[in-house]
């Protein structure tokens, strides 16, 4: 009778039936495998999508910086023709070249903010096993950008500090290694006090950094998902990753690891071909034009891996980060049962 009813022997053979799996997770809290494995699935299977909204935030920011140094270029053209006899053109000079600075950064700022956008939004089909265009994806991503560039803006200031101290303290190292060349004399002199509370404070700001940093890693996810705005986003991910930090910077940094040796790969034999020597160049140019060919695919190539590992890099971690949301979610909000439903899944199937 018990076989009849579907137990196995003794009473100890029952099993409960596994959770439902639309898309590329089951829908129940996640172990390790199924956060990274999930992401590497999710990334197989709409690549084209990250990919194409990757280089296109990516394009837009060269082009619009590259716009940027043109204009600047024909406005201190003169100046610049001018420094070697004088210094009038300095100054102005010195600005240009802080504003855009400042440019790049933000270009590049917003170009990151789409990638962290793009994955949570790439995610909510991933997720129920669902297909997806690269305009629907923009459509997600479009109303939500200023949130979770204000999302990346915040977190990304909060390395600037250990970053400073620590810039601080090389320099004064160096300073005082270059006086003592000068004098043969290897002592640190006014530095040292300057030196050690450099290091020791960008040691102290750096673990508290990475805390913070984990705290709100979860907030472009939040600012996608729920349509939370930057600080409500962040308030949210603080509250998802409480009791979790361990296990979140764990898996994320296992994310970060896994795409940064993926992207080495990828850029690696272009690297180890660009190393091998061409053609000599022969008397009738022909060996020389086969060589120039040769040089410039191998830069076309190079550059395209290149593209594809740094958006690699930057893509397959959010992934992570995005399904790592999910898990949270699922784990304090059993949000599995609605899941469940938005996949056409019976609720009652999704119940751990």
């Amino acid at each position: 009778m018990t076989q009849h009813m579907g137990w196995g022997p003794g009473w100890g053979g029952w099993a409960p039936p596994p959770p439902p799996r639309p898309g590329v997770i089951p829908l129940a809290p996640l172990g390790v495998g199924d956060v990274l494995g999930g992401a590497l699935s999710a990334l197989g299977r709409h690549w084209k999508q990250l990919l194409g909204l990757a280089a296109a935030a990516y394009g837009v920011a060269v082009l619009v910086f590259g716009g940027a140094l043109l204009v600047a270029y024909s406005a201190l053209r003169d100046d610049i023709a001018r420094l070697p006899d004088s210094d009038e053109g300095l100054v102005p000079l010195l600005v240009t070249l802080g504003g855009l600075y400042a440019v790049g950064v933000l270009l590049l700022l917003v170009a990151h903010a789409v990638i962290h956008a793009s994955c949570p939004a790439v995610l909510q089909d991933a997720v129920l096993g669902r297909t997806t265009t690269l305009a629907t994806v923009w459509r997600r991503v479009r109303p939500r950008l200023a949130a979770v560039l204000g999302t990346v803006l915040l977190t990304g200031l909060i390395a600037v500090v250990p970053l400073l101290l620590f810039a601080v303290a090389f320099g004064a190292l160096f300073l005082s290694l270059f006086a003592a060349l000068g004098t043969g004399d290897l002592e640190f002199a006014g530095y040292g006090w300057v030196i050690a509370a450099g290091f020791l404070g960008a040691l102290a700001t750096g673990v508290l950094a990475v805390w913070l940093w984990v705290r709100f890693s979860l907030a472009p996810a939040a600012a996608v998902f729920e349509g939370q705005g930057t600080l409500a986003a962040m308030t949210r991910s603080s509250h998802l990753v409480r009791g979790s930090w361990w296990r979140i910077f764990g898996i994320s940094l296992a994310g970060w690891l896994l795409a940064a040796i993926a992207s080495y790969v990828i850029q690696l034999p272009f690297s180890l071909l660009s190393l091998v020597p061409g053609p000599a160049v022969g008397e009738d140019g022909q060996d020389g034009a086969t060589m120039i060919a040769v040089i410039v695919t191998a830069l076309v190539f190079g550059l395209l891996t290149q593209v594809v590992g740094q958006i690699l890099t930057a893509a397959y971690p959010q992934l992570v980060t995005g399904l790592l949301y999910v898990d949270q979610r699922i784990r304090k909000e059993s949000l599995a049962p609605a899941l469940a439903e938005a996949a056409a899944v019976p609720p009652a199937a999704a119940a751990p």
